[in-house]
Formats: structure tokens, sequence, C-alpha cells
């Protein structure tokens, strides 16, 4: 079973929780990818922003290519919150899938989300809901986290996660990296999703 975690990524949380979700996805027996959709921004505003030093740490993996996703059986969708919503690099490489669209190459697939915003009231919830349409529209399967996870129920932490997928906080300036919990629903999202595909395939 092929599984692909298909992510974008500016200052580098997002690839730490993509890192757990693909070594779930490892323990349910899938053969996994992680790919990055490429950059919009000139290394100019990246610099400008600060992530120019965050983003060598996964500079060299292969980038996603739309003509190759059917190849793949499952898939962690992975990317940070712009207002509420998916930011426009991934809408950009989701808006060239037309074809496959087109020809139904994608129906029957199950995905999950990973998101992650500067609070924990920034939108994740929202950027995971909103991200919906474009799969439901390839007739793919949404797999979230089910109430079994301990973690969705303890009120005792700040962090991120939810019925509808794995996501991190990264504070204001970007200084708070994924934390345990965090990274436990990432893995065991990968590792649900990945058990679906399995299933299905």
């Amino acid at each position: 079973m092929k599984f692909a975690v298909v992510f974008y990524s500016t200052y580098g949380h997002i690839y730490e929780m993509v890192k757990k979700a693909s070594e779930g996805a490892k323990a349910a027996g899938a053969e996994v990818d992680i790919l990055k959709v490429p950059e919009t921004l000139s290394p100019e505003v990246i610099d400008a922003l600060g992530a120019t030093d965050a983003q060598k740490a996964f500079a060299d993996l292969v980038g996603a290519e739309v003509d190759k996703l059917p190849e793949y059986d499952g898939f962690i969708f992975a990317f940070p919150t712009r207002f509420g919503n998916m930011p426009a690099q991934f809408k950009t490489f989701l808006d060239a899938t037309g074809q496959l669209w087109f020809t139904g190459a994608l129906v029957g697939k199950p995905f999950g989300i990973i998101t992650s915003s500067a609070t924990q009231h920034s939108g994740q919830e929202s950027t995971i809901l909103t991200s919906l349409v474009p799969f439901i529209h390839h007739g793919m399967i949404y797999v979230g986290l089910p109430q079994t996870e301990p973690l969705l129920a303890d009120i005792t932490r700040v962090g991120g996660g939810s019925y509808y997928g794995a996501s991190t906080i990264s504070g204001g300036d970007g200084s708070r990296l994924p934390d345990d919990g965090e990274k436990e629903l990432a893995f065991k999202l990968g590792e649900r999703v990945a058990g679906v595909a399995g299933k299905l395939s």
C-alpha cells in the first residue's frame, strides 16, 4: 500500500507534524512518501518572513506532482491556517488537479488533514472544515480522529487536535514547536488513515 503525506510549511511546524504522521502510516503497514507542495513566494519574501532557515530542513524533499497522486492509496494533507482557510500555496496545487477530478482518479481514496495556527483559537477547525470542499469534489473519503483518543478530552492542556484532524499551535512569533501530545495525535491520524487505506485497497 502506497501512502503520501503532502504538505506545505512556512516555518517548519507542519513539517514536524507530518514526520510523525508518516511514522503512524508506516506503523499501519504503508510505504510512505513525504511530498512538499511548491512554494509560490519568492526567496526574497521568504527571507523577509524570517522563514529561510526553517525551510532548509525540508528543501531537499521531493516535490508533490499532481499527475502522480493517483499512484497512492491514501493521503495526509497538511498545511498551516491562513485566516481560517488553507494557504494559497496549497490551493494553487489543488487547482491544478482538474484533470484528476474529470477522470475520477482520486475517487474513494481516504485522507486526513493536519494544520497549525498561531494560537488555540486562530481557526484550526475552520481551516480543516473549509478545506474538505475540494477533496469531497474529488470523491475522496475524509477520516478524522475519534473521541476514543484520550488527548482530545484532556482539558488540562493547551494544544492542538480535534475530531477533525491533528493540529499544532505555533505561538504568535512561531517559537512554539509541536509538543508531544500534538505529535501523538499526528501519529494516530497517520496510522488511522493508512489503516483505512489498507482496508480499501
